[in-house]
């Protein structure tokens, strides 16, 4: 039986670095305006890098849960899983262990309603909490597939959150903020994500 080690203060800084640098290349893609052109090489080699890292130190410690490592660093771990989009087993891994923690008050209800969002919308499964979004066909954001309107405002109620209608129009508005705009061939666009799903394995040809 392995037995994980707590963390080093160090470990919890590199974990930190992590967010640090996906954050600071992000900005400067939003500045040059590289950002929302498809899924830029950089953003996700240092995704994947990131992810990799996390998984070893995940290895050696064990799951980072707050105890172990506080607020900051467990909400850097769970941006660099959430980014880790070329990595499903990555995420997927990270999500089990998020469900099997014993102790509720050592993981975050929300972090793992995002990542669980995610997944979902990677595998075109439809969404519990409406946190994913992505243009639609009259050129707007929107959630993308979720379970019943109703049903999901109670989930985000519970969670503290407001309505899906709020939130559309906060990601709306951020968007504006940020310069992004919906694809000038959306289809296309489309149809490339399908390959790309398929290609890192979130989707699989029957």
């Amino acid at each position: 039986m392995t037995i994980f080690l707590m963390y080093h203060q160090d470990v919890i800084e590199e974990i930190i670095a992590l967010k640090t640098a996906d954050l600071a290349l992000r900005d400067r893609l939003v500045k040059e305006g590289k950002l929302f052109e498809g899924y830029h090489k950089a953003m996700e080699e240092l995704h994947i890098s990131n992810a990799h890292r996390l998984n070893e130190i995940i290895d050696q410690y064990g799951f980072p849960i707050l105890e172990k490592i506080g607020k900051e660093a467990s909400q850097a771990a769970w941006l660099v899983v959430q980014h880790a989009i070329s990595l499903p087993s990555f995420m997927k891994r990270y999500q089990e262990l998020l469900m099997k923690v014993e102790s509720p008050s050592q993981i975050s209800k929300e972090q793992l309603a995002y990542l669980s969002d995610r997944i979902a919308v990677f595998e075109e499964q439809p969404q519990l909490f409406c946190t994913q979004f992505d243009w639609d066909a009259n050129g707007l954001l929107s959630p993308q597939k979720y379970d019943d309107l109703s049903t999901v405002n109670k989930r985000r109620n519970h969670l503290g959150w407001n309505t899906v209608e709020e939130q559309t129009q906060i990601i709306r508005a951020q968007a504006v903020n940020e310069n992004n705009h919906c694809p000038n061939n959306l289809e296309s666009r489309q149809q490339e994500m399908k390959l790309w799903k398929y290609k890192v394995g979130w989707l699989r040809k029957s």
